[in-house]
């Protein structure tokens, strides 16, 4: 293939859609597995999905997820008994063997969500809500449910989107945080979206009776279940801002209460005594329940944020940090705050706050490096975008933040290297016809 300069090839726009169709059609191909046994009913179903794909999916996607969630807590003793509580409850199911993992993420929004490989997560959101073990415990159940019954498989194998997926081909900007998501897709950031899609009322009745299995085999009483649903179904009524998302993904009914009493008191009616560890979750949960009024800003400020109402937000925010300083999802959102204001020396100064609060968790590094970028601190931006691609690699928008931080320097071989790598992942968006603009003007790629 021709180059200029001898530094990239010389592409044209038909040679990257020829790229990125034969990855997709690659990859679909891989997919083709036909009927599995379903592992909980044992019956036959159409499944294009294979449970080393599964994982696979998981271990690609869940990572991004996690960040947009502002990362696990860091509150290592609530991150250890959200493990062992979870840990405890897998051992009880259909799948024992699948590679499982429990998490309390930092987002305040209510929520709890399930990847198909056994990665599950709970929003200090939801967590903050619970009053018991075996409601923590039910609500891991349930998402356990989802993933023994293989409802994403299941769905993404009627849908037919498996390959996008698994290709890499279709990078899903936004956020799980429906109120953040518009914001976070103008950032370039990731989300999994395409990988927690809604489920059915069907696959919630069935996630629901494995969960009160799961619960009630590891040891807790059914009536965890009863007061989760209680809870659910008061949310639900209330119609909650910081629900939203939770009740678009996992739709709530009178039904889904009434079966889950009926079903603790004639089905499980012999285990109604068993314990509920009331006292054990609140000693575990002491830290996070401390900061209850920065929880209840962090939500309040996220439902300005969706109306677009960034004062009354950051106002919002301010007190959430005045009770939580260090809090790094509180840094976070209000340095994406201050960007949507067009702020970027005040965002850059909470997303460094971030960075030293949560070394480890990427996201900071990705809000630093946009703020540097849009003040024309062009090394900053570019230290800061390889950091966080060390931190979570995968998110193909750094390849095009590197090449306008490049474009930016006048130095144009690097900046088409950089644009060229991200269209042969992305070629749809504003983004992608920027990158694909400069490299036809700068002579890279052939005009058709």
């Amino acid at each position: 293939m021709p180059t200029r300069n001898g530094y990239l090839p010389l592409w044209s726009r038909r040679d990257f859609l020829r790229t990125s169709a034969q990855a997709s059609a690659l990859a679909a191909a891989g997919l083709l597995t036909g009927c599995a046994t379903n592992p909980v009913t044992g019956e036959s179903q159409l499944m294009l999905v294979s449970e080393a794909q599964e994982i696979q999916m998981d271990k690609q996607h869940s990572p991004h997820q996690l960040s947009a969630d502002y990362g696990v807590v860091q509150d290592k003793a609530l991150g250890n008994y959200l493990e062992r509580t979870g840990k405890r409850m897998a051992a009880r199911t259909h799948r024992t063997h699948m590679p499982y993992s429990f998490s309390g993420v930092n987002a305040t929004y209510v929520n709890a969500y399930a990847f198909p490989g056994g990665t599950i997560a709970c929003t200090r959101g939801i967590l903050h809500s619970l009053e018991s073990e075996a409601e923590l415990a039910a609500l891991l159940g349930h998402e356990l449910g989802h993933v023994n019954a293989r409802h994403t498989a299941e769905s993404m194998s009627k849908s037919m989107l498996t390959s996008a997926v698994v290709g890499g081909l279709a990078a899903y900007a936004g956020s799980r945080n429906a109120t953040l998501g518009g914001l976070a897709a103008q950032l370039g950031m990731l989300g999994s979206g395409v990988l927690l899609a809604s489920y059915s009322r069907d696959n919630e009745r069935q996630a629901d009776d494995l969960g009160m299995a799961y619960l009630v085999g590891s040891g807790y009483g059914p009536e965890g279940m009863v007061e989760l649903m209680d809870m659910l179904k008061s949310m639900n009524n209330h119609k909650m801002d910081a629900t939203q998302l939770l009740f678009s993904t996992h739709p709530m009914s009178d039904e889904r209460y009434k079966t889950a009493v009926a079903t603790a008191r004639n089905k499980y009616r012999p285990q109604a005594k068993q314990p509920l560890h009331r006292e054990r979750y609140m000693d575990n949960t002491a830290r996070l329940r401390k900061i209850k009024p920065a929880i209840d800003n962090l939500q309040k400020a996220e439902a300005q944020m969706a109306k677009e109402k960034y004062a009354a937000a950051e106002t919002l925010y301010k007190k959430a940090l005045k009770n939580a300083p260090q809090d790094y999802a509180a840094l976070v959102m209000m340095s994406k705050c201050q960007l949507a204001q067009k702020k970027f020396a005040d965002a850059g100064r909470y997303s460094a706050k971030a960075k030293a609060v949560y070394p480890a968790e990427a996201q900071g590094y990705f809000l630093d490096g946009y703020a540097s970028f849009k003040q024309k601190r062009y090394d900053k931006a570019i230290n800061d975008f390889d950091i966080y691609d060390r931190r979570l690699a995968g998110n193909p928008n750094i390849l095009f933040f590197k090449g306008a931080c490049f474009e930016g320097k006048q130095n144009k071989d690097k900046a088409a290297n950089q644009y060229a790598s991200y269209l042969k992942v992305v070629n749809q968006g504003s983004l992608a016809e920027h990158a694909y603009k400069r490299l036809v003007e700068w002579g890279y790629v052939k005009k058709q």
